[in-house]
C-alpha cells in the first residue's frame, strides 16, 4: 500500500512499509523529451519514467540506470551532448538526479 506523506512542488515522498521512496518530477530543457519521473530510495534509482524523446534510446538508458546509485550514474552521463546542442537527454537525466539527491538530503 502506498501512502503519500508529502508533496513539495514537483517532489513527492511515499512511505511503503518502512521504506521511503522519493519521486522527482523534472522537466528537461533543450531536448526532445518532455518529462522525467524518477523514483529514488536512499540514493538508488528504483525507476525512471520518461515522456517524449527517442523511445528506444531512452528505454535503454532507463534499463541501464535502474537499481544503481544516482551518484554513480551522474558522472557517467553528465555533459553528454546531442548533435550541436550543449545538452542531451542523458545530461538532463543527470541534472534531474542531482536535484533529486539534493532534495533527498534535506
Amino acid at each position: 500500500m502506498t501512502i503519500p506523506i508529502m508533496v513539495i512542488l514537483c517532489l513527492s515522498v511515499q512511505k511503503k512499509g518502512m521504506v521511503i521512496i522519493m519521486t522527482k518530477t523534472y522537466y528537461p530543457k533543450g531536448v526532445c523529451s518532455r518529462k522525467y519521473e524518477i523514483d529514488l530510495e536512499d540514493g538508488i534509482i528504483k525507476d525512471i519514467r520518461i515522456t517524449g524523446g527517442c523511445n528506444g534510446n531512452l528505454n535503454g538508458i532507463a534499463s541501464l540506470i535502474r537499481g544503481r546509485k544516482a551518484e554513480e550514474i551522474i558522472p557517467l552521463i553528465r555533459g553528454t551532448q546531442c548533435g550541436g546542442r550543449p545538452t542531451s537527454c542523458p545530461d538532463q537525466i543527470a541534472r534531474a538526479l542531482e536535484e533529486a539527491l539534493a532534495e533527498e538530503a534535506k
